[in-house]
């Protein structure tokens, strides 16, 4: 997380009025909070050198905002946000969400430009996203841990990770699944 946001042409004020509330948000409103933010954003003026990253937008007492700009594919692994929902908002390119699933066969879903969708607080999931993609994450309350998954010599382990760093994927559990 590097760029501050200021570099990216943002309007304060219009980001304060999105993210204005007085109680935590249900994840269809972080959803509609995301396809809000998503306007703001003119692609034409990011730096698309290096891996990519995540510009966090706003953090509040009720929700925060990150713009992700993934230059190289990324996998989130199977992570959970410690209670708190997200609303997701696809500007450019193509992201999947996954669901951990078990029992089943693992079903990604598929969104791509101008399509939002939302995730529940107490889900697992994980996010995998096409190299060039562009999209908006509202969460509420504000993440305060995230929770990785993985194997660990055939057991299903949580690790922590802290709110502002990506979590790594998931080799051990996404190849169990994957079969």
């Amino acid at each position: 997380m590097s760029t501050p946001w200021g570099e990216l042409g943002l309007d304060a004020a219009r980001l304060r009025a999105i993210a204005a509330s007085d109680r935590p948000l249900a994840p269809h409103e972080c959803a509609e909070r995301a396809r809000q933010a998503a306007a703001l954003i003119e692609p034409g003026r990011l730096d698309r050198s290096g891996p990519g990253e995540a510009v966090l937008l706003w953090r509040d007492e009720h929700s925060e905002a990150w713009l992700n700009l993934w230059w190289r594919p990324r996998d989130t692994g199977y992570h959970d946000h410690t209670g708190s929902c997200v609303g997701v908002h696809v500007i450019e390119g193509r992201a999947w969400n996954e669901p951990l699933t078990i029992g089943g066969t693992p079903e990604p879903r598929e969104y791509g430009p101008g399509e939002t969708f939302w995730f529940p607080g107490e889900g697992i999931h994980r996010m995998d996203h096409q190299a060039g993609a562009i999209t908006i994450h509202v969460y509420s309350p504000p993440i305060q841990a995230i929770g990785h998954y993985d194997l660990h010599d055939g057991e299903l382990r949580r690790t922590p990770v802290p709110p502002d760093e990506p979590s790594p994927p998931s080799a051990a559990l996404y190849q169990a699944l994957h079969r």
